[in-house]
Order: structure tokens, then C-alpha cells, then sequence
């Protein structure tokens, strides 16, 4: 991971989760998050994170953990009121749901090259400089 990556919430759930029929998924975003380099992820996916485990039935113990190792081993994008008003803009010039726009605007605004997501195209390029990857395709 030579250029500064995003990730988004679905990677690490895809790496945390053990479902059935899910094992290149998980292969593949176990690959993405040993790629050399510090990750960005916002507040916004260590909650979505968080939650996904809670509906999953982890111990509170285990969720707190893993929460605290994503958020030492990656940069921090906090969500201000700017990255707000960011996501607003981005939401109307590319049609894509508020959600995936605080997500862009958290990358946009961390000076990311990459997104990596399945929630997104694949190949989508934002304001000239975000580029949207889908590790799991």
C-alpha cells in the first residue's frame, strides 16, 4: 500500500468475521490490512465497526479491543462539521448515499489516493484524486 489508503468499515468486518461461503473475502481483506503502510479510518467506521460485532454477538471485551488496535494502528480522521458539509456536496455531485459520502468526504479530506470498499464502484474516481478499490471483487 504505497499511496495513503482509506478503509472502509466492510474490510474489517470481512477480516473479523467468520462466515460461511466468505473465505476469499476475508483472504482478501486480511491482505489489505497487512499491506505495508498505516491505514486512515474515521470515527465513523470504528462505530460502524463496533456495531456490526455487537449484532454479531462479540463480547463487549473483544469489540473494545479490536476497536483500540484499528484505531493504534491506523490514522485517525475525527468528523468535524466540515467533513459534514463535505459529505453534503459530495452526496449531490456523485448521487452516492450520505453514509458512503462521510466516508469519501473523511478520505477527501485525509489526503487519501484510496478507498478501499465494496460499497462503492470500483474504479470510481473522486474530485480527480480519490480512487475507489474494491479489494473483494
Amino acid at each position: 500500500m504505497s499511496a495513503k489508503a482509506f478503509v472502509d468499515t466492510n474490510i474489517f468486518v470481512y477480516a473479523a468475521l467468520q462466515e460461511p461461503g466468505s473465505q476469499r473475502k476475508r483472504e482478501a481483506a486480511t491482505a489489505v490490512l497487512a499491506s505495508p503502510g498505516k491505514v486512515v479510518v474515521s470515527t465513523q467506521v470504528l462505530n460502524e465497526f463496533a456495531a456490526v460485532l455487537l449484532k454479531n454477538r462479540f463480547f463487549d471485551a473483544d469489540i473494545q479491543a479490536r476497536v483500540e488496535a484499528i484505531a493504534a494502528d491506523s490514522a485517525l480522521a475525527v468528523i468535524t462539521i466540515e467533513t459534514i458539509r463535505l459529505a453534503w456536496q459530495v452526496k449531490s455531485r456523485y448521487q452516492l448515499s450520505y453514509w458512503d459520502s462521510l466516508i469519501v468526504a473523511s478520505a477527501l479530506q485525509s489526503g487519501c489516493a484510496i478507498l478501499y470498499t465494496e460499497d462503492l464502484s470500483h474504479g470510481l474516481v473522486i474530485d480527480n484524486s480519490l480512487r475507489i478499490t474494491n479489494p473483494l471483487a
